[in-house]
């Protein structure tokens, strides 16, 4: 080993251990639909249920969404369902915003696929301890709507 590479060695090792110990893992719960033939059915509505155990902590929740550059829109429109545990179900008219203008997709892309996470509620929200059921059904025009590779609901943990 020539003192060149030692010196690499030597100086990357400590940063790479140090970076590691930094990590911590994100505290969420993340579940999608898979669309196999890129085809959201306006019939198809996506359920997903999250269990929380730690109601001292406060939650964001985010819209997930996986789409290809040939979706034809810059928004989408949604129903989302939330019911909370012993609560009735609460449903909200969403129009998300996916694309803009001057910058043109909004979320991470790689080559012709977007990921996108587009926060639902604008404030960090305490949630009660129990099973919620999210639902997830689009509204628009367009069906079955093209383009939408998967769907989801991200629910994280706020760290302190």
């Amino acid at each position: 080993m020539t003192w060149k590479k030692m010196f690499l060695y030597f100086l990357i090792s400590p940063l790479i251990v140090l970076l590691m110990m930094g990590c911590e893992p994100i505290k969420l719960y993340e579940q999608n639909t898979m669309f196999p033939t890129h085809e959201w059915s306006s019939k198809q509505i996506n359920k997903y249920d999250f269990n929380i155990t730690d109601t001292s902590a406060t939650y964001k929740i985010f819209f997930v969404i996986r789409h290809h550059n040939s979706y034809r829109y810059k928004n989408i429109w949604l129903d989302f369902t939330t019911q909370s545990p012993q609560d009735s179900a609460v449903k909200q008219t969403l129009n998300l915003q996916l694309a803009d203008d001057q910058k043109g997709w909004l979320g991470v892309g790689m080559d012709d696929i977007f990921d996108q996470r587009i926060p639902i509620n604008a404030v960090p929200t305490k949630l009660k301890w129990g099973v919620y059921h999210f639902s997830l059904q689009h509204t628009m025009r367009e069906d079955p709507l093209m383009g939408v590779l998967a769907t989801g609901i991200r629910v994280e943990k706020v760290q302190p």
